[in-house]
Parts: structure tokens; C-alpha cells; sequence
């Protein structure tokens, strides 16, 4: 099974990439409740499904999240730069199953509309190369609730 989700994210694939990794995975998804272990491409998270080893990939345009351990083969990939949209990152997640019981399917489609919520909080504020308040202006969001111009 497949599930997507598109946001309207000002960014690009070098700032994706460094930007998204497992010490930040709380921050950009809500159903992360924490981070047990973090080694750079290999860790562990308590999320909503419990806890997990999770191992992330840089690939071409994005990120690869996996759960080895999942016994659904669940992953999930943050990707931008994209037509139609290559201002819009995509979140892209899959299990093993073409079908799965509707409490599951409902955990699956909660945790990419979390990762979308996440990624228009937490990608629209600042990425760390914007130093003045006019270039913030420039590329922010319309979200009132950005909090990008309070770090300079």
C-alpha cells in the first residue's frame, strides 16, 4: 500500500538532506514521540506504533526512512525539487500489503499527514542560510504561526 502527502516547502535537496535526520525526527513528524538512539544512519525511535530500529538513506531528491524491524517492510522517503510541483516536498510511505486492516491504514494515513503538518511548521522556518529578516520574508510561508524571524 501507498500513501502520499505534498507541502509547499521553499527548500532544496542539499538543505532536505542535512536538515532531515533521525535526532530531528520528532520535530518534523508528531506521531515521533522520541528518539532512543541516534548514530547518524542507523537508529532507534518510539513512535506510534512503538519503538523501532530506523535506518535513514540519502537518495536522489531526498531522504529514505526504513524500519527493518516493521514487520510490514514500512519506509517512508521525504523528496523535493519534483515536477509538477519542485517547490513542494512529497512524502511518500509503503508497506508490503496491498490490503491491512483499517485501524492500520488509518495509523499509516495519520503518520503522513503528521509528517505534512510537520515539515509546513518546521521546513518554513528558518534553514540556517537566511540572515536577514527581508530574505526570511522572501522565502517563509503565509503561516502566522512561523517562528523563523525570532532567530535573528
Amino acid at each position: 500500500m501507498e500513501f502520499f502527502a505534498t507541502a509547499a516547502i521553499p527548500t532544496s535537496v542539499s538543505e532536505l538532506q542535512r536538515r532531515l535526520t533521525i535526532a530531528t525526527l520528532p520535530s518534523w513528524c508528531a506521531s515521533i514521540d522520541n528518539v532512543l538512539s541516534d548514530e547518524g544512519s542507523r537508529g532507534e525511535i518510539y513512535c506510534l506504533w512503538g519503538k523501532f530500529r530506523v535506518h535513514r538513506e540519502e537518495i536522489r531528491d531526498g531522504v529514505r526512512f526504513s524500519l527493518p524491524g516493521c514487520p510490514n517492510a514500512l519506509q517512508w522517503t521525504v523528496t523535493t525539487g519534483q515536477q509538477p510541483e519542485p517547490r513542494h516536498i512529497v512524502i511518500h510511505l509503503t508497506i508490503n500489503h496491498t490490503e491491512h486492516d483499517k485501524d492500520f491504514v488509518d495509523s499509516n494515513r495519520l503518520f503522513v499527514a503528521d509528517w505534512k503538518a510537520g515539515s509546513r511548521r518546521t521546513g518554513a522556518g528558518c534553514w540556517g542560510w537566511r540572515t536577514t529578516a527581508a530574505e526570511c520574508q522572501r522565502y517563509l510561508c503565509s503561516d502566522p504561526d512561523c517562528t523563523c524571524l525570532r532567530n535573528h
